[in-house]
């Protein structure tokens, strides 16, 4: 049942180092209007012979190939001669043609700035839980549990980073440290770190992504009612990182804890049996303390935090990929490619908590190289508009709280139901008798 309740947060084969999608794909390549109008290789990575490839596994991609550095691309474009801008179109650039315009230095990794965000978020966490335990009193301890919560989440980014390679250029050290954040708020690390390396390898591939990737109609029409309820029904969708963790998304097998999971291939092995190790020993240590403070403190302290930095998760990496206002594709077969897929991931502006969680709504150039540090990826946005043109969608600026975007979450889960079963070029579609109900 459980893994009916998740989802997250083409067909060129992945590397051999890489799991290989269990998926198989429709190689049609018939091109499916949209339901509605329509208004890397990183050089840094290394190889060390003689010892543990750690270098090897911490940034995605790993390579890619796509379809447009052959250079068919160039002759196309997203707005016709006699027509509207058509986002599915091939872009008229190449991924290269991005990348050179972003400045050199966006590239470079400050370790001892990565590890000054660590220090003051840490500082803040642990000094946000003193003086809510301190003060003990219920006028403080929900506004300590929408802070904390979010720090929570300002963790998970800086792990993120570490899982990118994007910290630091060591890769012991990005190790060490995405252990330590991730496992404090039972993340663990390399099960997700891989299965994100998967997700960035093949964004807007219907069945190859990861991280809230589509249901083709076939697989919504198999869910049960209650399913469906809790799937696209607020808040559930919002408390379903946990689940994934355990058993990923419909239509996919496999746990972030076992290494005998389809996510993995043995050589990964050991990794996911030292971060399932780390997870384990943070659960021992919050159920010790739980017995030496209280399980009612514990539960105000830490897990309710936890579920809000969960909400945190599953709504950011949601909105990162839905809810635009335009229908954006999906897509399969020949029609996919490393560049197109991630011009199909959104920019978003969360008002103050832009900076509280490290940028992470800059995310349309984070994924299409996401070695760039965080503390740079404004800038190198900002350069790479100009390459992006129409192709880029400018976010909906926030007001100091991003409550704006509760309106656009609750308008997809309404809307993007499922896609259809076939078609290289495909666009979420709504069931209308979700919410009415079946007819009689």
């Amino acid at each position: 049942m459980a893994s009916l309740l998740i989802c997250e947060c083409g067909v060129r084969p992945l590397p051999t180092l890489y799991p290989k999608p269990r998926t198989g794909i429709t190689r049609s390549s018939t091109y499916l209007s949209p339901p509605t109008c329509r208004s890397l290789s990183d050089p840094g990575l290394s190889v060390r012979r003689g010892r543990r490839a750690w270098g090897l596994k911490v940034s995605a991609p790993l390579r890619v190939n796509p379809v447009e550095e052959s250079g068919e691309d160039k002759d196309k474009g997203g707005v016709g001669d006699d027509g509207p801008f058509d986002p599915a179109a091939p872009p008229p650039f190449k991924l290269a043609d991005v990348r050179a315009a972003i400045p050199k230095h966006c590239w470079v990794k400050d370790p001892v700035r990565s590890m000054s965000y660590v220090a003051r978020d840490v500082a803040i966490v642990l000094g946000l839980a003193a003086a809510a335990a301190s003060l003990n009193n219920w006028l403080v301890w929900p506004l300590y549990w929408a802070a904390q919560g979010t720090m929570f989440w300002a963790l998970f980014v800086l792990g993120h980073d570490c899982g990118h390679g994007s910290f630091s250029n060591d890769p012991k050290l990005n190790s060490v440290v995405g252990h330590l954040l991730h496992s404090s708020i039972l993340v663990p690390y390399h099960g997700w770190r891989i299965s994100h390396r998967t997700h960035h390898q093949n964004h807007g591939h219907v069945e190859n992504d990861e991280s809230w990737h589509p249901l083709s109609e076939k697989i919504y029409r198999s869910l049960d009612v209650v399913t469906k309820f809790m799937r696209f029904t607020l808040p559930f969708p919002m408390l379903a990182y946990p689940f994934y963790l355990w058993s990923r998304s419909p239509g996919k097998k496999g746990s972030h804890y076992h290494p005998g999971s389809d996510l993995f291939v043995p050589s990964e092995k050991t990794d996911i049996i030292t971060s399932t190790a780390c997870w384990t020993a943070m659960v021992a240590l919050l159920t010790g303390l739980s017995f030496v403070m209280g399980p009612w403190l514990m539960l105000k302290l830490y897990f309710i935090p936890y579920w809000i930095f969960v909400m945190w998760l599953d709504s950011v990496t949601y909105l990162h990929h839905h809810g635009h206002q335009d229908k954006l594709p999906w897509y399969r077969g020949k029609e996919w490619s490393y560049l197109r897929g991630g011009l199909t991931t959104l920019d978003r502006d969360y008002g103050w908590i832009n900076n509280i969680h490290h940028d992470i709504g800059t995310h349309v150039i984070h994924h299409l190289f996401p070695q760039i540090p965080h503390y740079h990826l404004i800038e190198a946005t900002e350069a790479a508009k100009p390459v992006l043109g129409q192709y880029y969608h400018e976010p909906e600026p926030s007001a100091p709280l991003p409550f704006h975007l509760l309106g656009v979450l609750v308008r997809s889960l309404k809307q993007d139901h499922y896609v259809s079963n076939t078609g290289d070029v495909v666009y979420y579609q709504k069931d209308p008798q979700f919410f009415s109900g079946p007819k009689k």
